[in-house]
């Protein structure tokens, strides 16, 4: 999917905002071997229980799973290796004061391509409740009623 800004979606992690409560969203640069960017240009990346952690003042991707790149050799990625993401230092000092409150977490929503470099959308949020996720679904139920009502005058 190529959008008119430049933007070419490799994937995106639609349970996160079933999971989570997204309050900001940050890109971040990310660093890759030749084999994963050969397999992101292909599409073939995941994100689905994949989140980012601060360590030693430096943050992380983990789980985020690529796949090894079909016209590889035996140098091809380990799918699921820890990857550094990339922000200036003013935004990591932000994103860790707001990770030291309890209950916030580092999501990944989607992955993409911008200007030939490979990014990551991740998004500070609070974890969800069941009752939550149910109020959730059936205002987005309800949302959809009105629209198709909406629609059919």
């Amino acid at each position: 999917m190529k959008s008119q800004t430049g933007i070419k979606i490799i994937c995106d992690n639609r349970k996160a905002f079933h999971n989570y409560t997204i309050e900001e969203k940050v890109e971040a640069g990310i660093v890759l071997k030749g084999t994963e960017v050969k397999a992101l240009r292909n599409g073939n990346a995941n994100l689905r229980d994949a989140y980012a952690v601060f360590n030693e003042g430096e943050l992380f991707l983990l789980n985020a799973h690529i796949d090894p790149y079909s016209m590889g050799n035996r140098e091809n990625h380990e799918p699921t290796r820890t990857r550094k993401l990339l922000l200036h230092r003013e935004e990591l000092e932000k994103l860790w004061g707001k990770l030291e409150v309890r209950g916030y977490s580092l999501v990944p929503l989607k992955m993409y391509f911008k200007e030939g470099r490979a990014k990551v959308e991740l998004g500070l949020g609070k974890g969800k409740k069941s009752h939550d996720k149910r109020a959730s679904k059936k205002e987005k139920d309800v949302k959809r009623e009105i629209a198709r009502a909406m629609k059919s005058r």
